[in-house]
């Protein structure tokens, strides 16, 4: 899910409980305790529980942030790259008259345990730069991330130094010189090995 930049919340939702039994997915709070809701995971995964390796980068943000940190909190897949966007916001479109619209934020996205995407990310088990080749541009390895944006959202409850500014996106044309791919499939051939690290246990009831 590198480079993903998000979509839909009903999809991620889908995509997150193809691989999982039971659980919560996502939560999204809003202002008032009655605007909490909560999506669960349903039985069954298409996998059958073999091994999953997860890649993402500071291009990954919103609904690939949900699927990641869901697969992360319930301990079912290894997560490999860096920093994720940080994008843990939820716009409602209002209708304005003359044809247009105002995008307001009315809510957050948590993670299973209870995590605030917003401003921090999901950080991998696994931290794997991509090394930038000689001749790239300086933008191609710079972080990005939603701490870095002017007027962001904070994320309540953590100190301001707590957020950081994202981390690359830069991902090599060439397979071959891929090193966070690499990395995923020694794991998955079982040539690397990595002891699984979550600060809180999903929620599975």
């Amino acid at each position: 899910m590198r480079n993903d930049p998000g979509g839909l919340l009903d999809q991620a939702i889908s995509v997150s409980d193809a691989f999982l039994d039971q659980g919560a997915i996502v939560l999204t709070k809003g202002r008032n305790p009655e605007e909490t809701q909560r999506a669960n995971a349903r039985a069954g995964d298409i996998t059958d529980g073999k091994p999953i390796v997860v890649l993402i980068n500071g291009g990954s943000a919103s609904a690939s942030e949900i699927v990641a940190g869901a697969l992360q909190d319930h301990h079912r897949a290894t997560l490999v790259g860096t920093r994720s966007f940080g994008k843990g916001s939820v716009q409602t479109i209002i209708p304005l008259g003359g044809g247009g619209a105002l995008r307001l934020t009315t809510a957050r996205y948590y993670t299973p345990s209870g995590r605030s995407i917003q401003a921090l990310g999901i950080t991998p088990e696994v931290k794997v730069e991509e090394e930038l080749p000689k001749d790239a541009s300086k933008s191609a390895g710079s972080a990005v991330g939603e701490a870095s944006l002017r007027g962001h959202l904070k994320n309540e409850g953590e100190p301001d130094d707590a957020e950081e500014a994202g981390s690359s996106s830069y991902v090599p044309d060439d397979k071959a010189k891929d090193t966070q791919l690499s990395y995923a499939l020694e794991l998955l051939r079982g040539t690397k090995t990595v002891a699984k690290s979550v600060d809180k246990k999903a929620e599975t009831n």
